[in-house]
């Protein structure tokens, strides 16, 4: 198994796709792992050459105690990039991953050709992740994963595809608490609204009509502001649209991808 030897945690990270093609990686949402993609990855890997990475705390990446911040994660990133031999990439993120992603442009924006923010934002209530940090860390996974469930996936959705929603359920309970802890703590703490501006490579912003976490408004209209020449793709989807809309997702990407604007 692959692994990113980063700063007191083992990172996991896997290669696959078109050999010699752009370079694209892919970021996970707070409570899964990079099977959250399986859904949109075989259409991407006919494209790309695609890195998918388990965030810190997540998968079969490593789970240190403690709080995380949104630059370590984004310095994991680099280093995984470094060991799959990515001097540059293009960047798909949902939730904490779109975070990441735009904490990895203001960090290292020669190796960021262009992103794709899913389902994400630039600010979150500060006080709602204190709060879901203690409860995790005090009480466990099941203590949120009524909430989380809620919010990652749309009750039409839920109801059509229980199969679906039962593995995510099952994922995020046997989570390791202090990973979720230690990534809320890097959304509860983090800083990218002020520095929007700063994002200078080609920008997607998707947004899922069904999403209650991060919903255009509020979310990604600050995104589309914030980041200059950011454009908008809206999809029929709740907060996780690579598992709820592959299909849409992967057309608004290729689409974008392909018009150069956000060419990797």
């Amino acid at each position: 198994m692959p692994f990113h030897a980063a700063d007191k945690a083992r990172i996991y990270f896997k290669v696959d796709g078109a050999e010699g093609a752009a370079n694209l990686v892919l970021l996970n949402s707070i409570g899964t792992d990079m099977d959250l993609w399986d859904g949109v990855l075989p259409s991407l890997r006919s494209h790309f050459t695609v890195l998918r990475i388990d965030t810190r705390g997540h998968g079969a990446s490593d789970a240190p105690d403690g709080d995380y911040a949104m630059a370590m994660l984004a310095e994991d990133v680099l280093g995984v990039m470094e060991e799959a031999g990515m001097a540059s990439a293009a960047v798909v993120g949902v939730s904490l991953g779109g975070m990441i992603a735009m904490e990895l442009a203001l960090l290292a924006p020669a190796r960021v050709t262009a992103l794709a923010l899913v389902c994400t934002s630039a600010t979150m209530d500060s006080n709602t992740w204190r709060d879901r940090v203690d409860t995790v860390r005090a009480h466990g996974m099941a203590s949120i994963a009524d909430l989380a469930m809620g919010r990652f996936l749309s009750s039409q959705f839920a109801a059509a595809r229980p199969e679906v929603a039962a593995a995510s359920r099952r994922q995020l309970l046997a989570m390791d608490p202090q990973g979720y802890a230690g990534c809320g703590a890097a959304i509860r703490d983090m800083n990218l609204a002020s520095r929007l501006s700063q994002i200078a490579c080609p920008t997607l912003v998707v947004s899922g009509t069904r999403d209650t976490s991060t919903p255009y408004d509020g979310h990604g209209e600050h995104l589309e502001r914030g980041i200059a020449g950011a454009i908008h793709a809206s999809l029929d989807a709740a907060h996780l649209a690579p598992l709820e809309n592959p299909s849409e997702l992967f057309a608004a990407l290729i689409g974008f991808f392909e018009t150069k604007r956000g060419g990797p």
